[in-house]
């Protein structure tokens, strides 16, 4: 018996039932009969050439019960809908129903973040300085000592919900009165925030003992953007070859002392050269597809096969070369919603992916913007940044300069650039005079927005220009990690060499 992802909403991605797909195919494959459970009649799941059995029912533990005591399965596999079967999972094992693949008490050492925290300091594995608290009073005393800003999340949690990074304790008395609601009988925790970190995942496939790694994935949005919003590239392009084997190594150190059976994500950060654990999923992410067709295997196919008793070894799993790349960019409602101020945090607001493949980095950006907002070739670029990411701005400015865009910029930014010698030209904010920076959005004069806001003021202040580029249907950026990105991408589509290939041809040049 297979459990879905229940209806689905954002935060809750579509991935999920591209896994419960495929472990049907799987299993259908290995000669078993197979029972879906799920309530979404837009997803293929539900299909009725999918499974042998469809229930379309909702997935709480006296629906999955009395399924289980009608049909008598094996078992039940939990680890491809995502959050909602493994919140379930403790409550099902104590009904009697057998779990396949990690044990329920590793699922919940995994999900349960300040038991996770504590694996991890006896593993001498570097996580970011945390405590949970369930009153006002222990969350000010965390956050005296870690120091601000500090990342709040509820425990167990998909998507984010309820997460958030607080800049000061007026933030954290706000967020602590809130939170109650999210979850009640489980504390918040509250997390050092890692700024400027880049954040990376793994998704990785175990049979209890031995671990396959098939790729490591780069965030292309510094830490702090939840990763189902992060654009992300496979494999990495900037992380040092030393912080991947680290990342392997406890990866496999985590998956193998878990005793993870099926697949495991976890996600890191690399801050001031140091590798963090942030968290360990012991279910398919959102990367599965992806991670799948990048590398040409079936991920959710092969992680069933591991529940049911097969080995690593038996399936034949080896470490393959990657010569081509994956992009990944999230593909977001605002265009319906355009008095929300489209900046990206901790808190999942995508509705979707895309994905670009191509033999570099940078036209594989470009084919993944391509699907949710194309980047301009020509014209004007207005450039506005907080004042710490000014220094980053320069390589930003440098290269739209040299690919012949003409740059406006805000009066702090315009200042910065004149120091540095690139030629820009000032623009005024809205509340400066007219013509303003709205005006020019509004008469199509601008192709390209490159804006970062800072901290709660700034949060507020220039909201109406990104407000402005999504009315107006103008391309904008708002990390300088992705500028740079955009930079590389229409760099790489004006040499001509944007081509179109088959998967197929991708996935038989990988050695």
């Amino acid at each position: 018996m297979v459990l879905g992802g229940g209806p689905n909403r954002i935060g809750q991605g579509i991935e999920f039932d591209y896994c419960c797909v495929h472990a049907a195919f799987a299993l259908r494959e290995m000669g078993y009969e197979t029972i879906m459970v799920n309530c979404n009649p837009e997803t293929v799941s539900t299909d009725y050439d999918t499974s042998d059995k469809l229930y379309f029912e909702p997935l709480t533990v006296e629906d999955v019960v009395s399924i289980y005591q009608k049909e008598k399965p094996i078992g039940v596999i939990v680890q491809f809908g995502g959050q909602t079967p493994l919140n379930i999972a403790e409550e099902l094992e104590k009904a009697g129903v057998p779990i396949l693949g990690t044990s329920v008490e590793s699922i919940d050492i995994a999900s349960d973040r300040g038991r996770f925290s504590q694996v991890m300091k006896r593993y001498g594995i570097p996580m970011p300085e945390s405590g949970t608290a369930s009153t006002l009073k222990e969350a000010l005393v965390i956050a005296k000592r870690i120091g601000y800003p500090l990342m709040v999340r509820p425990s167990y949690v998909l998507g984010g919900r309820g997460m958030e990074i607080v800049h000061d304790e007026e933030e954290l008395r706000l967020y602590v009165a809130a939170a109650v609601g999210v979850t009640p009988d489980r504390p918040i925790l509250i997390d050092r925030y890692l700024q400027n970190a880049i954040e990376t995942e793994a998704d990785a496939l175990s049979d209890g003992k031995e671990v396959f790694i098939p790729a490591v994935m780069e965030h292309i949005e510094y830490a702090g953007v939840h990763s189902g919003d992060a654009a992300c590239v496979i494999p990495p392009v900037s992380i040092p070859e030393k912080h991947i084997k680290t990342i392997e190594e406890y990866t496999r150190r985590i998956a193998s002392d878990l005793n993870v059976v099926g697949v495991m994500n976890i996600q890191y950060a690399i801050c001031k050269d140091v590798v963090y654990v942030f968290e360990a999923n012991p279910r398919a992410s959102r990367t599965v597809p992806l991670v799948s067709k990048v590398c040409g295997l079936s991920m959710a196919n092969l992680a069933t096969k591991l529940m049911l008793g097969k080995k690593i070894k038996d399936l034949k799993l080896k470490n393959r070369h990657i010569p081509h790349y994956g992009v990944k960019e999230a593909v977001f409602p605002f265009n319906m919603f355009q008095e929300v101020d489209p900046v990206l945090g901790p808190e999942m607001k995508s509705t979707g992916e895309v994905l670009g493949i191509a033999k570099s980095f940078g036209l594989a950006y470009w084919k993944a913007q391509e699907a949710v907002t194309p980047l301009p070739t020509n014209g004007t670029i207005l450039i506005t940044v907080n004042e710490n990411d000014r220094p980053a701005v320069e390589e930003v400015a440098k290269q739209f300069d040299k690919l012949g865009f003409k740059i406006v910029a805000t009066a702090g930014t315009h200042a910065f650039l004149s120091s540095k010698n690139i030629p820009s030209t000032p623009i005024l904010k809205e509340h400066e005079g007219r013509p303003n920076i709205t005006d020019a959005i509004k008469n199509k004069e601008i192709q390209l927005i490159i804006n970062t806001p800072a901290g709660k003021l700034s949060m507020y202040g220039d909201s109406y220009i990104r407000k402005a580029a999504i009315k107006y249907k103008v391309p904008y950026i708002t990390t300088l990690a992705a500028a740079l990105a955009a930079a590389k991408g229409i760099a790489a589509y004006l040499e001509g060499k944007s081509d179109v290939t088959p998967l197929q041809e991708y996935h038989a040049s990988i050695k």
